[in-house]
């Protein structure tokens, strides 16, 4: 059995951020307050105090760094696996991770709702086992304090054809949360800019179970 700890959404509070043991950690984005790379640094040194096997990483519309500056973003973290549109294979599980969402006004990693996101998401592996984006999907975790779902219909349609087995996402804070649907356990793992707590899952020969929720 794995032990996966999924979060998001830290924004340079990541000291603050309640990280429980395990595994393999999920961060699904949202790393720095406005993409400075200070912020990635400091976050790296933070990852280095954790005690988890594998760090996975990806980034969200806040980290501009990474779309500006590519290569040098990326050789800050030095202590974890950094995925943009990637592959990585853990323990026999295959992560692919995406920082891309929906046009969200002038952040990082945008792109327009039909043919220019669907193009990012029919990237994904059809044997995708774990599957890390940044934005949530349409009607499933995604609803704003003001009542919009705010998802992505796109990628909903490709998560149904790839089945994985779990989508991990951040980006909606206020749509943090757990639900099934089909073959795929949705987590919005938004820790509120680092107050919260890491989500645990438990991951057993291709069947994924939550053991603990943010609160």
């Amino acid at each position: 059995m794995t032990k996966i700890v999924c979060v998001s959404d830290t924004h340079a509070n990541h000291w603050e951020t309640v990280v429980p043991d395990g595994d393999i950690l999920l961060h699904a984005g949202d790393l720095t307050r406005r993409g400075d790379p200070a912020d990635v640094e400091d976050f790296n040194l933070w990852l280095g105090t954790l005690p988890h096997r594998h760090k996975i990483v990806i980034c969200g519309n806040h980290d501009f760094c990474f779309e500006r500056t590519p290569e040098f973003a990326r050789s800050l973290i030095t202590n974890a696996i950094y995925l943009q549109d990637e592959t990585v294979v853990i323990d026999g599980i295959r992560i692919y991770g995406s920082p891309w969402q929906p046009w969200f006004f002038s952040w990082a990693f945008n792109a327009h709702r039909g043919d220019p996101i669907a193009a990012k998401w029919a990237l994904i592996p059809p044997d995708t086992d774990i599957l890390m984006t940044h934005g949530p999907v349409r009607k499933i975790l995604d609803q704003t304090y003001t009542g919009q779902h705010v998802g992505c219909d796109d990628l909903l349609a490709r998560i149904r054809a790839v089945k994985p087995k779990l989508h991990v996402c951040g980006h909606i804070h206020e749509a943090a949360g757990i639900l099934r649907e089909g073959a795929t356990l949705f987590v919005n793992a938004s820790t509120q800019s680092g107050v919260g707590s890491g989500v645990v899952l438990q991951w057993d020969n291709g069947e994924v179970q939550p053991i603990s929720a943010n609160p």
